[in-house]
């Protein structure tokens, strides 16, 4: 049957969300989601919002919400574009910057989506190498990407969850000829983060979303700070009316309730650190994270044995078959009750 898609489409196979499985009694700790419900606040705006409101188009650029980010690292609302979650972003990151002619350099690995989303685009992909064993990021990896146009570090990692070094990104933004996208999805968890270098070059984009530290993967929010230029051009690519009224709303009560999400980002931290160790106790090889997860190999390096084990008892975690990634594990740290949960499945098995 003659087929009417452009041939980049015809030959991908499209990307893969994280499994919903419909399981009884089910822990789910395979998409990165937060435990914890968002902030009370956002309860009070569902309550008084007016659904009359809901005739009307919400703002298009969301401009309320750039204000807020904006003014959460000093920048202005020019320097910040508002999506429809992170994905929507890197939509048209990927219009803007890749093409047949323009590749994008990632590392590897990395997020599974910016592969899906070059193929989209025609666009060659340069994969740059981490460390097989300890996942670290190649001092040299300017000239690893080559003539890329574009190169997106993602920091922390996924699926690994390690962190490149501040000085190394600086590195990289400085001598990259090309857009750096700094993909800040998890950073809330880490202990630093590379927001004001969006400032300092005028090739740098900084992307962080709403559906790991503020508990609200449901809402699809995400934002992108860079230089008035940058910007600007990625405004020319968006929908007219990306982020709907009600999103707008939540998405500022939420934010704006800074005590809350940061008391629970600290209990996430604090579970992560002792399932980290408790799998140590178990022989598992566990790379040090700074996520809100942890990527983690059985004593036997077989990954999908573990992810196989797990799910039998209704445990969902992630597992990437690969030479590298199919040795691991990307477990979601859950509440404590789940985590433990997790621990008790995998000492009937690999306790000794």
């Amino acid at each position: 049957m003659k087929s009417y898609f452009r041939k980049e489409i015809d030959a991908i196979a499209g990307y893969a969300p994280g499994e919903q499985p419909k399981i009884t009694n089910l822990i789910k700790l395979n998409t990165n989601e937060n435990p914890y419900p968002p902030s009370p606040e956002v309860v009070k705006v569902l309550r008084n919002f007016d659904p009359a409101r809901l005739r009307r188009y919400p703002d298009p650029a969301a401009d309320g919400l750039r204000d807020l980010f904006a003014a959460s690292v000093n920048m202005k609302r020019d320097n910040v574009i508002v999506g429809n979650g992170s994905d929507d972003l890197l939509t048209m990151i990927f219009r803007a910057f890749t093409s047949p002619e323009l590749s994008v350099a990632v590392f590897e690995p990395t997020y599974s989506l910016y592969p899906v989303l070059a193929a989209m685009q025609g666009a060659e992909v340069i994969r740059i190498p981490l460390d097989q064993e300890t996942f670290d990021y190649p001092v040299n990896a300017v000239e690893l990407a080559g003539n890329a146009n574009l190169l997106i570090i993602t920091r922390p990692n996924a699926p690994t969850g390690n962190c490149a070094s501040r000085e190394l990104v600086r590195n990289i933004c400085r001598d990259f000829d090309g857009i750096v996208l700094i993909d800040e999805a998890y950073s809330d968890f880490a202990p630093d983060n590379c927001a004001d270098f969006a400032a300092e070059f005028g090739n740098v984009l900084v992307m962080r979303t709403f559906s790991k530290g503020s508990s609200m993967a449901g809402l699809r929010l995400g934002y992108a700070f860079g230089s008035e230029i940058l910007i600007a051009g990625l405004m020319k690519l968006k929908d007219s009316y990306n982020v709907d009224m009600l999103s707008q709303e939540l998405a500022k009560a939420n934010f704006m309730d800074h005590g809350y999400r940061d008391q629970c980002v600290r209990k996430i931290i604090a579970d992560r650190e002792k399932l980290a160790a408790d799998l140590l106790k178990l022989n598992f090889k566990v790379v040090p994270s700074a996520a809100n997860f942890l990527f983690a190999a059985p004593p036997d390096g077989d990954g999908e044995k573990a992810f196989k084990i797990l799910r039998e008892a209704a445990v969902i975690v992630r597992y990437f078959p690969g030479e590298v990634t199919g040795k691991y594990l990307r477990i979601t740290i859950g509440t404590p009750e789940e985590n433990a949960r997790l621990l008790e499945v995998l000492e009937k098995h690999y306790a000794r």
